[in-house]
C-alpha cells in the first residue's frame, strides 16, 4: 500500500481530482507518507552528498564579472567568485552593493527614483560648499554652493559642531563662514575634519544610481549601509525589499536567521545564473553549517574547520604541522570517532553500513 501511495506523492502535490472525494484523515495520511519518504535515512552521508552535488557542477562555473546595464562603475561578481565569497564568509564583499526597491506607487516614476538617489547619496561638507584655506593666516573660509539644498544654517551648525571653543562662527562680507585655528597642526587637522564632515545622506553610499530591474526602477548603491537606510525616513523606499550581498550586515541588522536565508538565496542565484540545477536542500545544509553556532563562519581553516574537536580532522585540512605540534605540546586526545580521522587511520567510518553493527545468530539444526 505504501508503494502505491508513494507513486501518487512523487509529484509533490495531491491530485485535485482525488482530493475532492477524500476525507481529511486520508489527506493527512498521504501527507505523512510524503513526509516519511522525504526523510533522510539514518547514517546517510548528507555532507558528502551535498559537497559532491555542489562541487561537481561547480567546476563548470565561469570566472566573470557582471556590470549593471547603464552603470559601468558598478560591478558584481558572478559564477565561482560569487560562490567563493559567500562560502568563505568574507567580512567585506569585494563589490559591496545594495538594491533598494521603491514602493509600488513610485516604482515606475523615474523622477521619484532620482529624488531618492539625492536623499541617499552621502554628501560631505566639501561636496556642497566652496572651501578656501589660507595657511599663512591659519583661516578656513566656507560657503554653500549655489543651488544646493543645504542652507547656511545647517552649514553653520556643522561648522560649530566641528569647532572647538565657545565662540560662534563669524561671517564675512562675501557670505563666507570664517573658521580660525591657532596653529599649523590644528589648521591641518581642521581641514581634514571638515572635508570628511557628513552633512547629508547615508554614510558609506558615495555612489548611488538608478537602474531598471525586473520591470521597475530601483536604486543601486556601490557600498552598503543597511542600518542607515532602514533608519532613514524616506517614504518612497520599500524597506521590506532591500537586497544586499553583505551577509554580515544582514546578520547584524536582522539576525542570524536572515543571514542564513541570504546565504541560501545568494548561492541559489549563482546556480540559476549559471544554469546549474542543485537541490535546494544541499544549499540549506551548507548555510546551516555556517550559521548554526549563532555567528557566520566560513568553510575554511579560520571557520568551521577550526571548531572541530579532532586533531587529525583539523590537521587534514591545512597547517598540518601546526595542529599536530600543538596537540603534542598540550597532550590532546583524539577519540577517532569521526569521518575524516577514521579514513586517515583506515578504520570503518561511522556512516552508512559502518553506522550499524549486525551479528549473525547461527542456530544448529536439531
Amino acid at each position: 500500500m505504501k508503494n502505491k501511495a508513494k507513486k501518487g506523492a512523487e509529484a509533490g502535490d495531491i491530485p485535485k481530482d482525488n482530493m475532492e472525494n477524500k476525507t481529511g484523515s486520508e489527506i493527512n495520511h498521504n501527507d505523512e507518507i510524503r513526509y516519511d519518504d522525504a526523510l533522510v535515512v539514518v547514517g546517510e552521508p548528507v555532507g558528502i552528498i551535498a559537497a559532491q552535488s555542489i562541487g561537481e557542477p561547480g567546476t563548470q562555473m565561469t570566472l566573470r564579472t557582471f556590470h549593471y546595464a547603464g552603470v559601468v562603475e558598478l560591478a558584481v561578481p558572478l559564477g565561482l567568485p560569487a560562490l567563493m565569497e559567500i562560502v568563505d564568509a568574507r567580512r567585506e564583499p569585494k563589490y559591496p552593493m545594495m538594491i533598494i526597491h521603491l514602493k509600488k506607487k513610485y516604482a515606475r516614476d523615474i523622477n521619484k527614483a532620482y529624488e531618492v538617489v539625492e536623499k541617499l547619496k552621502e554628501k560631505n561638507l566639501i561636496d556642497v560648499c566652496y572651501m578656501h584655506a589660507d595657511k599663512d593666516k591659519k583661516v578656513i573660509k566656507v560657503k554653500a554652493k549655489e543651488g544646493v539644498e543645504f542652507g547656511n544654517e545647517i552649514i553653520k551648525d556643522v561648522l560649530n559642531s566641528a569647532k572647538r571653543g565657545k565662540k560662534g562662527i563669524k561671517v564675512d562680507d562675501d557670505g563666507y563662514f570664517i573658521v580660525k585655528t591657532s596653529s599649523e597642526k590644528s589648521f591641518n587637522d581642521r581641514i581634514n575634519k571638515l572635508n570628511l564632515k557628513k552633512i547629508g545622506g547615508v554614510r558609506g553610499l558615495k555612489k548611488v544610481y538608478v537602474s531598471e530591474y525586473r520591470g521597475e526602477y530601483v536604486i543601486v548603491t556601490s557600498g552598503v549601509n543597511l542600518r542607515g537606510v532602514l533608519d532613514n525616513e524616506i517614504d518612497e523606499i520599500d524597506k521590506f525589499r532591500i537586497e544586499t550581498n553583505d551577509i554580515f550586515q544582514i546578520s547584524k541588522c536582522l539576525g542570524i536567521e536572515a543571514a542564513r536565508n541570504a546565504i541560501v538565496d545568494g548561492m541559489k542565484k549563482v546556480m540559476i545564473e549559471q544554469k546549474i540545477d542543485v537541490d535546494y536542500r544541499h544549499l540549506m545544509l551548507v548555510a546551516d553549517t555556517m550559521t548554526f553556532s549563532g555567528e557566520i563562519e566560513g568553510i575554511g581553516r579560520a571557520g568551521i574547520v577550526s571548531e572541530k574537536l579532532s586533531v587529525l580532522a583539523k590537521a587534514s585540512y591545512e597547517e598540518t604541522e601546526k595542529h599536530l605540534l600543538n596537540a603534542a605540546i598540550t597532550k590532546e586526545n583524539d577519540p577517532v570517532n569521526g569521518i575524516v580521522e577514521s579514513i586517515i587511520i583506515g578504520q570503518v567510518i561511522p556512516l552508512g553500513t559502518g553506522n550499524v553493527e549486525v551479528a549473525y545468530s547461527h542456530k544448529s539444526k536439531k
